[in-house]
């Protein structure tokens, strides 16, 4: 991969965003981030990168909260996406890359928006919702880098609050990404994106820190779902513009 100044500087930027965003509002790096990084480095890079990100932010955001991890309302969850990543890495190396695209850009579209209306499953509650959250989860997170979404469907029929939400969420985050790259494999990278990367991802925690002391809650949720749409709206076109010509 030639790291050319006309790919290092959205690279970085889509980088430093994802982990602002992710910092102010406690989810994001992959819902803003993966679908842009799919764009820049391909499908298989794109998502493993988005789940070395996760890896990094949710250890560092555990650092401070792993005494509010709830250990017993997370084994369902960890252990049904243990079982489906494999799955969800096997579909994304065997899709052809227009229809990867499309898929994720229209998954993650609907899903922005099931969250944006505050969708209530009744299904999602319980063990039984656990298992079925951490399930889609686990497939989704492994396939796109786009595990939040169904873990924060779970949370709201749960009924978790902001508080208990952010700690579980990263300890999720941290657990399953690393199964993710597990399955996968990292990234392959060269040398002066990796050190932008992480550059950038210190960058954005460090603007997302301060910016959270000055944001409510209610507003980071809709920059974070905002930035999403339109990250899956344009993953979409991308998409379906390569089925068309093919």
């Amino acid at each position: 991969m030639l790291a050319s100044w006309s790919f290092l500087l959205p690279f970085g930027a889509v980088v430093f965003c994802g982990a602002a965003v992710q910092r102010l509002a406690g989810i994001g790096f992959g819902l803003v981030s993966a679908p842009f990084l799919v764009l820049l480095v391909g499908p298989m890079d794109g998502v493993a990168l988005a789940n070395c990100a996760g890896v990094a932010i949710s250890g560092a955001g555990l650092a401070a909260t792993w005494r509010r991890v709830r250990l017993r309302a997370m084994v369902p969850l960890v252990a049904a996406a243990a079982v489906t990543v494999p799955l969800g890495a096997t579909v994304a190396r065997r899709l052809p890359e227009p229809v990867l695209l499309t898929a994720m850009g229209a998954l993650l579209t609907l899903l922005v928006l099931l969250l944006v209306r505050g969708v209530r499953v009744p299904v999602l509650r319980g063990t039984a919702g656990a298992v079925a959250a951490g399930a889609a989860s686990g497939f989704m997170n492994s396939s796109a880098g786009l595990g939040g979404p169904a873990v924060s469907l779970y949370a709201v029929n749960a009924g978790w609050t902001a508080r208990e939400f952010v700690p579980n969420a990263q300890f999720y985050g941290l657990v399953v990404n690393v199964f993710s790259l597990v399955a996968k494999g990292t990234p392959h990278l060269t040398r002066p994106v990796w050190l932008l990367g992480a550059a950038a991802l210190s960058g954005g925690l460090v603007a997302g820190h301060l910016l959270a002391a000055r944001t409510s809650e209610h507003r980071a949720r809709r920059v974070v779902l905002a930035l999403a749409l339109g990250g899956g709206l344009v993953t979409l076109a991308k998409g379906i513009g390569g089925l068309s010509a093919t």
